[in-house]
C-alpha cells in the first residue's frame, strides 16, 4: 500500500470470487487483506512524497481497514478513492479537508464529516451505511454523489444529517435507500438536486425528508428513475416551462417513494420542483409541506395522497402544471395564499374537476382560492370559465348565508346567474317588457290630467318602467289603481335588478377589453 500510494496506483486485494467481495455481507476477510486504521492516517496525513513523475495517491479495491481511521481536522492533500472496501468501525472526518474523496461500493459503520471540507467532489455511490452519515454545515466543492447508497437511521432517526450542507454544483441520490429521517434544513445546492427513483423510509416518524429553507439553484427532482414521469425533446430537461412534453415513462420503472411526511417549506428553487410519478404514504398526521415554496415551476404529477395533508399555503409559482388525479381529495389539500400565475394541465382536466380541486382545499368557504383560479384562467383567455369559477364562488358563499340570504341568493342565480350571465338578464328584461305590454294592452291606464301628455302606448310605458333610468315620458303620464299598482311597483323592481345587473355585466366585459 506504501510503494502504491507514492505511484498513485491501485493496491487491489478482492479475492477472486465475487461474492467474496461484498463489503456488506457477513463473510469473514482475514488479514491478508487486512490494513491498520493508524496507518492510513498516516500515510494521508504525512504520507511519503511521490516517485519522480508521479502523482501521490492512495487507491484501494477490497480492503478491510480494521480499526477507526480518525482524520479529524486533519487536510489531506492526495486524491483518495476506495472501491469495496469494509470498515470496521465508523470513519471520522469532522473538520477535515480534502481535495478529493471517493468512497464507491464500500462498507462502514458510520460516517462523521460534519464541517468537512472538499475542493473536488464526495462521492458514496452504492455504499451500505447502517448507522447513518452526519454531514452538518459540509462544504463540498463540485458533486455530491449518493447513488444507490444504503443509509440507516442512527440514535436520534436520522439517517443523513445534513442542515447547513453547501454543495458547488449537483448533490446526486437516485436509487437510494434511506431509513430514517433525511435532513437539509438550510442546504444550498449549486445546481440541481436528484432523488429520483429514491426511497425514504420513515413511517413512523414525523418525516422522512426535512429540508426548509433549502435553496437550489436550479431543479428538485422528486421523479422516477431515469429522466422521470416525462420525457423531454433530445432527453434534455429545460429550465422552465414544458412547451416539449411528451408523456411516457421510459423503461426505468422504478418511482420516488416517500413513507412519511416531506417538510420544504421557504424552500427557493430556480427552475422547478417536479414530482412526477412521485409517491407520498403518510399517516393521517404527517403532511407534504410546501409551505412558502418559490419557483419558476410546480410539476404536481404524482400518484395521489390518499392519507395526510397537502399543503401549498403561500407558495408561489408561476407555472401550474398537474394532473386531475394527482390531487388529494376534499380535506386533504390546503392552499391559503397559494398563488400561480398559469395553469398548465396535463391531459384532460375539465373545469368541473378544477372546481373540485378548490372545493377540495376549503372544507370551509374562502373566497380567495376561487378568485385566485378565476384570475389564471382570465389571464390565460378562458373569460367564460373565469365567470364560471366566480359564479361557483357565490353558489359556496350562499351556503354559509342565513335562511333569508339563502332565499335571496336562490333568486339571483336563477335569475341572473349572480350576473355573471347577464345575457340572461336581458332575456328576463325581453320577458317582462312583453308580459307588461300585454297587460296594459287590455287594461290602459287614465291619463293623470285629461286632454294633457302623450299618447297611450302600452309598450313604451312598460319600457319605461323597467328601465330606470332614461325616461320615455310615459312613466308619470298616467295613474295607475287597483291591483295594477302591484304590477307597476313590482316591474319597477324587477327592472332596477336587471337593468343593474346587465350594466354590472358590461362594464366587467369593458374592464377586461
Amino acid at each position: 500500500m506504501w510503494e502504491a500510494f507514492r505511484t498513485g496506483t491501485t493496491l487491489d486485494l478482492r479475492a477472486p470470487r465475487p461474492e467474496d467481495n461484498v463489503p456488506s455481507a457477513a463473510r469473514t476477510w482475514g488479514p491478508e487483506r487486512s490494513v491498520r486504521a493508524e496507518v492510513m492516517a498516516l500515510l494521508l496525513l504525512n504520507g511519503p512524497a511521490p516517485r519522480p513523475g508521479r502523482v501521490a495517491a492512495l487507491k484501494l479495491k477490497g480492503v478491510r481497514i480494521t480499526g477507526t481511521l480518525d482524520l479529524s481536522g486533519g487536510t489531506v492533500v492526495p486524491y483518495v478513492e476506495l472501491h469495496q472496501c469494509r470498515f470496521d468501525q465508523q470513519l471520522l472526518l469532522p473538520e477535515s479537508t480534502f481535495t478529493t474523496l471517493r468512497l464507491v461500493g464500500c462498507s462502514l459503520p458510520r460516517l462523521e464529516a460534519a464541517r468537512i471540507r472538499t475542493e473536488g467532489d464526495l462521492h458514496l455511490p452504492r455504499c451500505v451505511i447502517p448507522h447513518g452519515i452526519r454531514l452538518t454545515d459540509a462544504h463540498i466543492g463540485t458533486d455530491l454523489l449518493l447513488n444507490q447508497l444504503v443509509v440507516r437511521k442512527d440514535r436520534r432517526g436520522l439517517s443523513i444529517a445534513a442542515d447547513g450542507m453547501t454543495v458547488g454544483q449537483d448533490l446526486q441520490a437516485e436509487m437510494m435507500r434511506s431509513q430514517g429521517e433525511l435532513s437539509l434544513r438550510g442546504a444550498t445546492i449549486g445546481a440541481s438536486l436528484s432523488l429520483r427513483g429514491s426511497t425514504l423510509d420513515n413511517p413512523y416518524g414525523r418525516r422522512a425528508l426535512n429540508a426548509p429553507q433549502l435553496t437550489v439553484e436550479r431543479t428538485l427532482y422528486l421523479t422516477s428513475a431515469g429522466i422521470g414521469g416525462a420525457r423531454f425533446a433530445g432527453g434534455a430537461t429545460p429550465p422552465f416551462g414544458i412547451a416539449t412534453y411528451s408523456p411516457g415513462r421510459t423503461g426505468r420503472e422504478r418511482p420516488f417513494e416517500c413513507l412519511g411526511g416531506v417538510r420544504l417549506d421557504d424552500g427557493r428553487f430556480g427552475d422547478a420542483v417536479d414530482l412526477s410519478e412521485a409517491r407520498f404514504v403518510m399517516e393521517a398526521d404527517q403532511e407534504l409541506s410546501l409551505r412558502r415554496v418559490q419557483t419558476p415551476e410546480l410539476r404536481f404529477l404524482g400518484d395521489r395522497v390518499e392519507q395526510g395533508r397537502v399543503v401549498l399555503s403561500g407558495a408561489r409559482v408561476v407555472n401550474l402544471v398537474d394532473r386531475f388525479d394527482s390531487w388529494p381529495g376534499p380535506g386533504g389539500l390546503a392552499m391559503a395564499g397559494f398563488a400561480y400565475e398559469n395553469l398548465i394541465p396535463l391531459g384532460h382536466f375539465p373545469l368541473s374537476r378544477r372546481l373540485e380541486w378548490v372545493a377540495a382545499a376549503t372544507p370551509e368557504y374562502a373566497p380567495e382560492p376561487y378568485e385566485r383560479l378565476a384570475g389564471a384562467l382570465r389571464t390565460s383567455g378562458e373569460d367564460a370559465d373565469a365567470r364560471a369559477v366566480l359564479l361557483a364562488k357565490q353558489r359556496r358563499r350562499r351556503e354559509t348565508l342565513p335562511l333569508a340570504g339563502k332565499a335571496w341568493g336562490h333568486l339571483q342565480d336563477w335569475t341572473v346567474a349572480y350576473g355573471y350571465k347577464p345575457g340572461r338578464a336581458a332575456v328576463w328584461m325581453a320577458v317582462l317588457w312583453a308580459l307588461g305590454a300585454l297587460w296594459f294592452s287590455w287594461h290602459p291606464l287614465p291619463p293623470i290630467k285629461e286632454g294633457e301628455g302623450p299618447v297611450w302606448n302600452p309598450e313604451l310605458y312598460t319600457l319605461d318602467l323597467l328601465l330606470p333610468v332614461i325616461d320615455l315620458g310615459q312613466g308619470g303620464a298616467w295613474r295607475p289603481g287597483g291591483g295594477t299598482q302591484w304590477i307597476v311597483a313590482a316591474l319597477t323592481l324587477l327592472g332596477w335588478i336587471l337593468a343593474t345587473t346587465v350594466a354590472a355585466g358590461a362594464s366587467r366585459m369593458l374592464r377586461r377589453q
